[in-house]
């Protein structure tokens, strides 16, 4: 999937005005992921999405941050979404839901399922609800 079809889903199906909020949830979603998920998953999944996507998975790794891997719950992703793409909570968590659909169809080889596997069940379940399911926070 290139670049600007992986944006336009995300502003699709999250149903945003436009493509810089498109860019602005999908950076601080994947960068939210990147601090919660172990470095070699981040840098899998990032080398599956267009570069300018991967990229905000990679930039912990990258700086080698002590974030990459931290340990934080639903409450936290979905605060820490929010205050990075200034969607309140329950755009955020909608937000999350909708990146993470369009990662899933945008890799191969189950990568985002092994995502959703190295995280709590809680957080699993937000991943993996996608743009139409339903969760409960």
């Amino acid at each position: 999937m290139l670049h600007d079809q992986f944006m336009g889903q995300v502003q699709s199906r999250a149903r945003l005005a436009n493509d810089g909020q498109a860019e602005r949830v999908t950076r601080a979603v994947l960068e939210t992921l990147g601090e919660r998920i172990p470095d070699g998953l981040a840098g899998n999944l990032a080398a599956q999405l267009p570069l300018e996507v991967g990229e905000h998975l990679r930039r912990y790794q990258m700086f080698g941050e002590v974030g990459t891997g931290e340990q934080f719950d639903v409450p936290e992703f979905v605060d820490r979404v929010s205050r990075r793409s200034g969607l309140e909570g329950p755009e955020a968590a909608f937000a999350i839901r909708v990146v993470c659909e369009v990662v899933n169809e945008a890799t191969v080889g189950g990568v985002m399922r092994k995502v959703t596997d190295s995280l709590p069940g809680d957080m699993s379940k937000l991943m993996s609800a996608g743009s139409k399911g339903e969760v409960d926070l």
